[in-house]
C-alpha cells in the first residue's frame, strides 16, 4: 500500500468537543509524559491563555488557566518529552516593568503583539517562574511554535529577513546551552512555513506550510533521511480539510497527531428528528468555523514513510 493510499484511509476527528474543542480558537496541545494532563492554548481577537485539562474518566477536567498565564498574551505551549520543564510563546515584556513585546507577521507591524520563547521547570511544588530564552533563540520579537526533541533539540519558527515569510529553524542544544538556530533545508522562505512539530527521536516533523498554494495552511510531513531531511510529503485531502489546518502536535504513542483545523463537522440537511437540539448545542459549543482541535491516527503513515507516492 502506497503512502497516498494511506493517507487517504485515516480521517481525523474532533478532540473532546465543547470540553478542549471550545467555541473559542484552541490549539497546540501539549501532553504530561502520562497523557493524563494537557496544556494547550485558547485565544480570541483579544485574549490568548494557556489552559490546563486533566484527564478524569473518558473525559477531560473543564479547562483552568495555567499558574504561569493568564495576565499575558500566552500561547503555544510545549512540553518536553521527560516533562521537567515546558516552553511557550508569550508577548510578556524581556525586563519587567517594560511594555508587551511589539512584533511583525510578513512584514505588518504587531503592536503590543510580539513573540518569545519562555520556558518554566517542573519543581516539586509546581512550574517555576517563566525564564526567557537566550537570545540566540530569541533573536527576533517574532519567535513562534516551539518543539522539543528529547535530546533537548529546539525546532521553532520565525520570520526569513528578506521575505519577512516564516520558516522553520532548529537550535540544537549541546553543554546546557543553545547553539546558533540553523533553518531546516526544505524550508527556504518563499513560502510560510510555520508551526514544526517533531518526534521527540526526530525521525519525522510535520509542520504546516502555504506551499501547496490552495488554502491558507496545510499539513505536511518530511522523514529524517540520511542525517537530513527528506522533501516535504502533504498529508493529503483527508487529513487536510477544506480550510486552514496548523498547530500540530504529538501524543505521548508517538503516532497520534494533534492539529488545529478550521474545518466543520457537516450537519445533514434535512436535520434528522431530534437532531437539531444537538447541531445547535455544537453551533454554540464548538462546530463554528473557529480552530479546533483534531487527532489523527498516524502510526501506519510513519512505518511506511519511506513509500513513495
Amino acid at each position: 500500500m502506497t503512502l497516498a493510499t494511506l493517507l487517504m484511509a485515516v480521517a481525523p476527528t474532533v478532540f473532546s468537543p465543547g470540553v478542549v474543542s471550545s467555541a473559542a480558537h484552541d490549539s497546540a496541545p501539549a501532553f504530561s509524559p502520562d497523557s493524563r494532563t494537557i496544556y494547550f492554548g485558547r485565544s480570541s481577537g483579544t485574549v490568548s491563555f494557556i489552559l490546563t485539562t486533566h484527564r478524569q474518566g473518558t473525559g477531560w477536567s473543564a479547562p483552568q488557566i495555567a499558574p504561569f498565564s493568564g495576565v499575558w498574551t500566552d500561547m503555544e505551549p510545549a512540553m518536553a518529552p521527560d516533562g521537567s520543564y515546558l516552553i511557550f510563546v508569550s508577548n510578556r515584556p524581556t525586563v519587567a516593568g517594560d511594555e508587551p513585546l511589539d512584533g511583525m507577521i510578513n512584514g505588518e507591524p504587531q503592536p503590543r503583539r510580539g513573540a518569545n520563547l519562555w520556558r518554566v521547570r517542573r519543581t516539586p511544588s509546581g512550574w517555576s517562574t517563566p525564564e526567557r530564552l537566550p537570545d540566540i533563540v530569541n533573536s527576533t520579537p517574532s519567535t513562534y511554535a516551539p518543539s522539543i526533541a528529547a535530546n533537548g533539540n529546539l525546532y521553532f519558527m520565525r520570520p526569513d529577513a528578506t521575505t519577512h515569510k516564516f520558516r522553520l529553524f532548529v537550535a540544537e542544544f549541546r553543554d546546557d546551552t543553545y547553539r546558533e538556530p540553523t533553518p531546516l533545508p526544505f524550508s527556504h522562505g518563499d513560502v510560510s512555513d510555520v508551526d514544526p512539530a517533531v518526534l521527540p527521536d526526530e525521525s519525522a516533523i510535520v509542520f504546516g506550510s502555504g506551499r501547496q498554494r490552495r488554502k491558507d495552511i496545510d499539513l505536511f510531513v518530511a522523514f529524517r533521511k540520511d542525517g537530513g531531511w527528506s522533501e516535504p510529503i502533504y498529508l493529503g485531502d483527508t487529513i487536510n480539510g477544506p480550510t486552514s489546518d496548523a498547530e500540530p502536535r504529538w501524543d505521548r504513542d508517538l503516532h497520534t497527531l494533534y492539529f488545529s483545523s478550521e474545518r466543520l463537522e457537516p450537519v445533514p440537511t434535512p436535520i434528522p428528528a431530534g437532531a437539531a437540539a444537538t447541531a445547535l448545542r455544537d453551533l454554540s459549543g464548538w462546530n463554528n468555523g473557529q480552530y479546533n482541535i483534531w487527532s489523527v491516527d498516524l502510526g501506519e503513515v510513519l512505518r511506511t514513510g519511506h513509500l513513495p507516492l
